[in-house]
């Protein structure tokens, strides 16, 4: 069995780097994912976001999620549940206008906190689009001005509990999907591990690690590579034992930016993100496949106009 890529980032900096990059580059081509280790975010920044994650679960959104578990009687389910996920969470918006003084709940230096990790976790999706622009054979800033629109990125971050599930063979943690945008980086929690992705048709366990950052590559990416590198299931298995920490960031596409294929001869559509999004929010939990299919029906309906009048 093949380990799960792992990419220590120190080692692009001197006589490692092209073997670095390989990894890089059959991490993208055969897996979707990949482990990020000594990546320029600090141990203590990471462990502060933890902890003070943990403990706003703890303070505010764990007895809401007892109370929402108790009202749709989960904890007594005899079939499969295919409508809804043993997940809570909260969303956070970072660019291209951030949300985080708004949302409830979160105390002072939470907030400040969670936009500190974010101007680092940003500073890093650059960075790796920039390694992958490299290993594709595209110009340095490619992958960042595709994505960039009028406005810039959409970079946001999904915050995550997964609590101990009484019926984790009935109910998923979160269901198996693709994800819609760019790239996406991961702080997991490093004891409870939960996450899995398809190869192979395999479901394979991604290793809870240490202050590392998982990550992986949304349908934006498959689509501008041309398929050379593309977005790939996964989901998250309930447990039950353990409340599993999920801090997940997607830097994607600005809602007017134009997606299309950068490299060979196109085999995928060409579309406006905001048009993909509002395709992906009906059919998340579906194959990817027939969504590029529906925007490529798109494409070639002509769009003929007013009519003129005079």
């Amino acid at each position: 069995m093949e380990s799960f890529p792992m990419i220590n980032m120190e080692n692009l900096n001197g006589e490692n780097r092209a073997i670095t990059m390989d990894k890089i580059k059959d991490a993208c081509e055969n897996w979707g994912f990949f482990e990020l280790v000594n990546h320029g975010i600090s141990p203590e920044l990471m462990d502060t976001v933890e902890r003070m994650t943990k403990g706003h679960y703890k303070k505010c959104m764990e007895q809401r999620f007892r109370e929402l578990v108790a009202s749709k009687g989960l904890e007594y389910v005899q079939t499969e549940v295919h409508d809804l996920d043993w997940e809570s969470t909260f969303h956070l918006k970072h660019l291209p206008v951030s949300n985080i003084s708004q949302i409830p709940d979160l105390d002072d230096d939470y907030r400040n906190v969670m936009k500190e990790f974010a101007v680092k976790l940003e500073k890093l999706a650059e960075e790796l689009l920039d390694l992958l622009c490299e290993n594709l054979g595209l110009e340095k800033g490619y992958l960042k001005n595709a994505f960039y629109g009028s406005k810039g990125p959409n970079f946001g971050t999904k915050v995550s509990n997964y609590p101990p599930c009484p019926k984790p063979d009935l109910i998923k943690g979160l269901r198996a999907h693709t994800d819609a945008g760019g790239i996406i980086l991961l702080f997991q929690d490093d004891k409870v591990s939960g996450l899995q992705l398809l190869k192979d048709g395999q479901w394979i366990d991604v290793p809870p690690m240490r202050h590392s950052i998982v990550i992986n590559l949304g349908d934006q990416i498959e689509v501008i590579t041309n398929g050379k590198y593309k977005s790939v299931l996964h989901r998250v298995v309930a447990q039950t034992d353990g409340n599993r920490m999920s801090i997940a960031s997607f830097y994607n596409p600005g809602s007017d930016a134009m997606i299309y294929p950068g490299t060979g001869a196109p085999t995928y559509p060409k579309f406006v993100f905001e048009d993909y999004m509002k395709l992906y929010a009906a059919l998340k939990f579906q194959a990817k496949e027939p969504r590029f299919e529906a925007m490529k029906a798109m494409e070639s309906t002509p769009n003929l106009g007013p009519i003129a009048t005079a």
